[in-house]
């Protein structure tokens, strides 16, 4: 935002005393840019000049300060409209109030400091807008398609065109995948690019909600409701009016509050807990899980009514594993990133350092990758990442190595080596811990050389 910008300041006002007066008052503030005129209809003229804020005096010559009020907030409402009159008829404050009034300013002794405090306040909150919108556009670019769904693999273009079809409308999203594949991130790109992008997003980890507070966190609770009920609490529904309500983890939801999430999406309004009064609501119902719902229902853990309800379009963020080359696209991403925020040297991934990534099943998926690929640009010495760099915490050995197809005597030797690399080569431990003879380790390890 370019704060060095000019404040625009139009002063309307037939008296030519008082004109000057506040214009002279007003252009104490340096940065403050301000024009006069002395009827409505020449500052309507010249409204293409787009000022911040104008000053209006209620009684013009040739038209009332309603009507002068009106014609500006019907060509530009964004324009802050500060009245000011000898008069105090609250009647009259209250009708220029209700159609976009700023501030209504009696004319007395004090005008002065009421305005400039006024105009003051203006500014500080037409900057915060512009933070704010500002803002929305950095969100808006974190959470593009692009930036959500890294990779140019078949699996990746199918949800990259699946999140462009769910920002179209408003229809409920199912998003199904192992943990770690991002469907979080997917829910936030949905909203972010759709419509509703503007308002909340909400999301709520429904299996991290103790059994006895999710309804109270859905849908809100009155005063006294319950024990600990101290005060009134708008549930997540009604904090996502208007926006997104990002259901996680929906699988683990108690099957009796099933039914009162049901009622909710079916009337589209809910009950606060201890109240007898309905609230609307108007939100979008994204849903997540790592399990199988048609399974669930089937074991009874899920009402099938409820599926129905919730299903919608269903994307399926397939495991890290089944992505092929995606793994290496991902991790240059994060390396980008990685060095980009800590100010670091940025670096390359070393062509050995892709194949090993590519060999490892990945059974934190993408969230692990990241983990994975940022220690690795933090133990890099240099500015390239190898593959002795890469270290897979949580990964179970077999796992890795049965990635790849090899011969029984390949496996053999892949496994006496990272034995002898883990026990610093102590031939006679190893072989205690493998329990064969140290003589075939010697005899496997020849056949290597050979």
């Amino acid at each position: 935002m370019d704060t060095s910008k000019s404040f625009k300041i139009f002063v309307v006002e037939d008296d030519d005393w008082y004109n000057r007066l506040l214009v002279h008052n007003l252009s104490l503030i340096p940065d403050y840019d301000i024009e006069s005129f002395t009827s409505g209809k020449d500052c309507i003229k010249n409204l293409n000049k787009e000022p911040d804020v104008i000053t209006l005096d209620y009684r013009l010559p040739d038209m009332k300060g309603l009507e002068v009020l009106k014609e500006i907030k019907a060509i530009n409402e964004d324009i802050q409209v500060v009245l000011i009159s000898e008069q105090d008829d609250i009647e009259v404050v209250v009708e220029l109030l209700k159609h976009g009034a700023y501030d209504y300013i009696v004319k007395s002794s004090d005008v002065k400091e009421r305005l400039l405090n006024t105009v003051n306040n203006i500014r500080q909150g037409s900057r915060l807008k512009k933070e704010i919108v500002s803002l929305r556009q950095e969100v808006k670019k974190k959470y593009s398609y692009q930036n959500t769904i890294i990779g140019n693999s078949p699996a990746a273009e199918k949800i990259f065109s699946l999140i462009e079809k769910a920002t179209r409308t408003n229809i409920s999203v199912t998003i199904t995948g192992e943990t770690g594949t991002g469907k979080e991130l997917v829910a936030k790109a949905i909203h972010y690019n759709s419509t509703r992008a503007k308002k909340p997003f909400i999301p709520v980890n429904v299996a991290a909600i103790p059994k006895d507070l999710i309804e109270s966190e859905l849908f809100g609770h009155e005063k006294g409701a319950f024990t600990g009920a101290s005060s009134r609490r708008i549930g997540k529904f009604e904090e996502a009016n208007g926006g997104t309500l990002f259901l996680d983890e929906m699988a683990e939801m108690d099957i009796a509050l099933q039914a009162k999430l049901l009622r909710a999406l079916q009337e589209k309004e809910i009950t606060r807990i201890g109240s007898n009064e309905t609230v609307k609501t108007n939100c979008r119902i994204i849903i997540a899980t790592n399990k199988n719902l048609i399974e669930e229902v089937n074991a009874g853990n899920f009402r099938q009514d409820l599926y129905y309800r919730l299903f919608g379009l269903p994307i399926e963020l397939p495991p890290l594993r089944e992505r092929g080359n995606d793994v290496v696209i991902l991790a240059k991403h994060f390396i980008q990133n990685f060095c980009k925020e800590n100010q670091l040297e940025e670096k390359t991934l070393s062509s050995s350092a892709s194949k090993r990534l590519l060999s490892y099943s990945f059974p934190g998926n993408i969230r692990e990758l990241k983990s994975v690929i940022e220690l690795a640009a933090t133990l890099s010495d240099t500015d390239e990442i190898t593959e002795d760099n890469l270290m897979f915490g949580g990964q179970n050995m077999m796992d890795s190595l049965l990635t790849e197809e090899r011969t029984m005597r390949e496996y053999n030797l892949e496994i006496l080596n990272r034995f002898l690399e883990k026990y610093d080569n102590n031939i006679k431990l190893v072989a205690e811990k493998l329990d064969i003879g140290v003589a075939t380790i010697y005899r496997m390890l020849k056949e290597e050389r050979n």
